[in-house]
């Protein structure tokens, strides 16, 4: 049991390095904002869920207690990154393309980006 329980431990580890150095790669040598993008939110966030994993499994399986903190942290992690690209990408959008360059939408509304707030009555 030992065994097995270092070996999935490992195997966490090493999976969480592959995608921390890919994410790192990729903020190197990416050289556009939208395609850099990608690096941090998905390959280095699954690089620390990996690490963040083979703790819980080493508390768990090596010291007998179930740790709750490591969970935590995966948890805000994985809710965090998204957001945190959606606000990068939309500023890049806002400073460095017109409303012109980017594909119509199916919606009434267009871009959010680019959409003027709503009037209201007070104002008028």
């Amino acid at each position: 049991m030992e065994f097995v329980s270092e070996l999935l431990i490992s195997f966490f580890l090493v999976v969480a390095g592959i995608f921390g150095l890919v994410g790192s790669f990729g903020m190197i040598k990416l050289r556009d904002t939208m395609k850099r993008l990608h690096a941090p939110t998905k390959a280095t966030t699954l690089g620390v869920g990996g690490v963040l994993i083979a703790s819980m499994l080493y508390f768990l399986l090596v010291k007998g207690g179930l740790s709750f903190h490591e969970l935590l942290i995966t948890l805000f992690l994985f809710l965090t990154a998204p957001i945190t690209a959606n606000f990068i990408a939309k500023t890049y959008l806002q400073a460095n393309l017109r409303p012109s360059d980017l594909p119509g939408t199916e919606s009434e509304y267009g871009w959010s980006v680019y959409q003027d707030p709503p009037k209201r009555s007070d104002e008028e």
